[in-house]
């Protein structure tokens, strides 16, 4: 089974606000993206090598930008045997946040949320962020970081580093958390998460569009043993997930006639063929939970930063 774990689509510029492309270069090196190559059309076309996609939602306040869950939800609703929908919550509306995680994953079936800290100008392990990890993690919803810092130029770096997750995966061990692009350009913090949480997953989207890099960041999971913590990712509209499965496999091309190592092949398939659904805690955990006790606040998690 592949699973793309993460992609996007949108079908106008207008969703992405200050992070569109017109307002300077915010999209990684690499980027194969075309106009309009963004909408359902083409990501549906795009995700045909694969069995099953997982599409995210994006709400920015700080940018100004919104893919909303409705419109995810309803594509997802086309091609439900292809398609999980993921929602984009904001947690700089704490209230907000939390009633629209309740209503993403109660109403509109989504079975987990991303987040992105640089992009959305929050510290992850803000107060009124760890209200909203401990309602997914109380949903059994995991959380998908995305480092965003080709999003726009007004993203915050200082709030995309991977390390910062680790008082997340401290405070709320239960939590499935994944690092997207590995954490790209912090990869050997990412590393060192997945070494020391056993809920902490990355995919390696984007890594992709840089082989030479991608080949020294799985070199350096394989050699600490965290390669099977690794899930496909294609970025889509950054690349189909065709051009990325094959651009893995030819990683060990790079140093093909050298004395340098190699990456496992086993290894690499693994990171295509990873049931990513079951290591989520997603494979039966599509649809909302039946009705039983009260949620567990969250409000009292963790003191403001």
């Amino acid at each position: 089974m592949i699973v793309d774990c993460f992609t996007h689509t949108w079908e106008s510029d207008s969703c992405l606000g200050r992070s569109a492309p017109a307002n300077g270069r915010a999209h990684p090196p690499g980027d194969h993206r075309e106009p309009h190559g963004a909408a359902a059309g083409r990501h549906l076309a795009a995700a045909a090598p694969v069995n099953t996609t997982i599409v995210f939602g994006f709400k920015s306040r700080y940018l100004g930008a919104e893919i909303s869950n409705d419109q995810v939800a309803e594509y997802v609703r086309s091609h439900t045997d292809r398609l999980i929908g993921f929602a984009g919550i904001d947690p700089t509306e704490p209230k907000e946040a939390v009633a629209e995680l309740r209503r993403a994953r109660e109403e509109l079936s989504m079975p987990g949320l991303s987040v992105a800290p640089a992009a959305q100008d929050f510290h992850p392990s803000s107060s009124q962020a760890m209200r909203v990890y401990a309602e997914a993690a109380q949903l059994r919803m995991p959380v998908v970081f995305h480092t965003g810092i080709h999003v726009s130029r007004a993203t915050k770096l200082e709030y995309a580093q991977p390390v910062l997750l680790d008082e997340v995966a401290r405070e709320l061990p239960e939590l499935r958390i994944v690092v997207a692009h590995m954490g790209y350009p912090w990869v050997h913090e990412t590393i060192t998460l997945l070494l020391k949480h056993p809920n902490v997953f990355a995919e390696i989207s984007w890594l992709l569009q840089q082989p030479w890099q991608a080949h020294q960041a799985l070199l350096s999971a394989h050699q600490c043993g965290v390669m099977d913590k690794l899930l496909f990712g294609s970025g889509f509209p950054v690349a189909p997930a065709s051009l990325c499965i094959e651009s893995l496999y030819g990683l060990n091309h790079l140093v093909h006639g050298t004395n340098l190592p190699t990456i496992p092949r086993e290894q690499l398939r693994g990171i295509v063929e990873c049931d990513a659904l079951a290591l989520l805690g997603i494979a039966g955990n599509r649809h909302p939970p039946a009705p039983g006790g009260p949620i567990r606040p969250a409000d009292d998690v963790h003191d403001e930063i």
